[in-house]
Parts: structure tokens; sequence; C-alpha cells
């Protein structure tokens, strides 16, 4: 599985019904499994984005199929990193030439 880090904000739409975040937080986890990504946590931030949660994807499809189902629902806006641990930005930096 991969790592990524998922960068959200609210739209008008998700401010507007925000006393139903906490809803859409678990229907979200129901709907990434369908998509063979697992929610491990989620947080409700504060600043620029409102929401950072640390996932995993069976690939890079699969992830972008799950943020766009999420996103047309019209609640929030997405931005998704791809995570790297410690031991596979170990083996990006052997590829380096030396």
């Amino acid at each position: 599985m991969l790592n990524y880090v998922v960068l959200a904000s609210f739209t008008d739409q998700g401010l507007k019904n925000i006393k139903d975040t906490t809803k859409r937080a678990d229907a979200a986890k129901e709907i990434a499994g369908k998509f063979g990504v697992k929610m491990n946590e989620i947080y409700w931030t504060q600043g620029q984005y409102d929401l950072v949660t640390l996932c995993q994807g069976e690939d890079e499809a699969a992830m972008a199929a799950f943020g766009l189902a999420l996103s047309s629902q019209g609640n929030v806006k997405f931005q998704t990193l791809r995570a790297f641990t410690r031991d596979e930005m170990n083996g990006i930096l052997s590829k380096l030439p030396k």
C-alpha cells in the first residue's frame, strides 16, 4: 500500500452543512474501501486547510478515483500528496548518482 497525505478545504456547501462533517468523514471511510483506499486518520485543522487525512491506497489510480468521488459530492476540495516512508526514501536516494 502506498501512503498519502490528503489536504482538504471545505467548499461553501461543506461549510453550510458543517454540523455533518464528522458523519461525512465516517461515510468517506466507507467510500474509500470501495476504491482500495484506507483512511487511517482524519484531523480537523486550523489554518490553510480544514482537514488533513492520512491514507493508504493500492495505487495512484485508486487514490485519484477516491478523491474524485469525494470531491464530486461538493463538500471539500482535495490536494493529495504521495508520502514516502524512510525505507522508500532511502531507495530513492540510492538511485542518485554518486
